[in-house]
């Protein structure tokens, strides 16, 4: 059966681009405002929170030996953002980088089953491209108004 692994170049890119984000603004341009609660530094710990949960679920199924369900609150993002703001601008970065690394790379090692089982319940645990533009459209827009 051949699987879907447009994925990993996806993934890649995105995490390319975060890299470069993350390489070529100051902490004090990663303070700029993203949105009416955000900063870019706070949108790139929400990055890097929601890549460790996908992280956090391929451990529970390598431990379970199949995909099994991890609900989270849609609260989490309003309950984190005073956990998230409290991170220094260029941790936030480097832990958005290294997540997202961490994550491409066990994605990229899934077998086809494990794969199929994740795509089927949610393209986005797979694709993180899918999540990861989106936030650094926001980012990069926020930094173009220095």
């Amino acid at each position: 059966m051949s699987t879907d692994r447009t994925f990993v170049e996806r993934n890649r890119a995105a995490t390319d681009r975060l890299r470069t984000l993350a390489a070529t603004h100051t902490d004090a341009a990663l303070q700029q405002p993203v949105g009416a609660h955000w900063t870019a530094a706070v949108a790139l710990v929400h990055l890097a929170f929601w890549d460790r949960r996908v992280l956090a679920l391929l451990d529970a199924a390598d431990a379970a030996g199949e995909v099994v369900e991890m609900p989270i609150d849609l609260a989490v993002n309003d309950i984190s953002l005073p956990l998230w703001a409290a991170i220094p601008p260029r941790a936030a970065a480097e832990l958005a980088i290294a997540s997202a690394e961490t994550l491409d790379r066990r994605l990229e090692e899934l077998p086809t089953v494990r794969l199929e089982q994740l795509r089927a319940r949610n393209e986005h645990w797979i694709d993180r491209s899918l999540h990861r533009h989106p936030h650094l459209d926001e980012i990069e827009a926020a930094l173009q108004r220095l």
